[in-house]
């Protein structure tokens, strides 16, 4: 069994994601950010830099006690070895996939997170700081419009970890002002994603999970 620390954003979908195309057992345990969950010492236990996802695996391989990982790129790892899947061990492979699992976690993720923190959230208007982080946003976008040129998946014709890292900081950039529709690339491939039932049923799972927390603390 896997439980999973989550609230629903981009990198809470990612492991949980992860978990639905490996089919395995796993229980939500929803952090609710909004309300500063994230900074209770019993999750700091779990997560030292106070941001969701974690996991504890509560029955790992080989290893008697359960084992806590957190920062979305590592659980993915961890998951994808431990059950072997969406993982190529194959040296050029591993190694690109890898290239595109830290392009994620170091440039999509900030950049567009950094964005739509600007452009929705702030307080106040920073001009310098909304055009700044959207147009490192459209420029990352470019680059993962040029690495799926002609390729099924970011990595080629296999479906793999970088491809869950990416596709669900793929939304939301209406809000940016950005048109996907002129990411061509990037459109069909995170088009043909969401058509994934274990995607759906990770979205469905996730908002479910969400909207039902403050019935139950009711």
């Amino acid at each position: 069994m896997i439980d999973l620390y989550f609230w629903n954003t981009p990198n809470g979908y990612k492991p949980l994601i992860m978990l639905e195309e490996l089919g395995c057992a796993y229980n939500i345990k929803t952090i609710d950010i909004s309300n500063n969950e994230q900074f209770d010492p019993d999750f700091l236990k779990i997560s030292p830099n106070n941001k969701i996802p974690a996991i504890v695996d509560t029955k790992p391989q080989n290893v008697e006690a359960p084992i806590s990982v957190f920062e979305s790129g590592a659980i993915l790892i961890y998951l994808a070895e431990k059950y072997k899947k969406l993982f190529p061990q194959r040296k050029d492979v591993k190694f690109d996939v890898l290239q595109w699992v830290f392009w994620q976690v170091g440039s999509l993720g900030p950049m567009k997170g950094q964005a739509h923190h600007y452009w929705r959230f702030a307080k106040e208007d920073h001009p310098y700081s909304k055009k700044r982080y959207r147009d490192e946003t459209v420029h990352l976008l470019g680059v993962l419009n040029r690495q799926i040129d002609s390729r099924k998946f970011i990595c080629g014709d296999e479906y793999t970890i970088a491809d869950i890292m990416s596709y669900p900081w793929i939304s939301s950039l209406e809000t940016l002002e950005i048109d996907l529709e002129n990411f061509t690339n990037v459109k069909k491939w995170h088009d043909r994603l969401s058509e994934r039932p274990a995607i759906r049923r990770a979205y469905e799972s996730g908002e479910a999970a969400v909207t039902k927390k403050p019935a139950e603390e009711e």
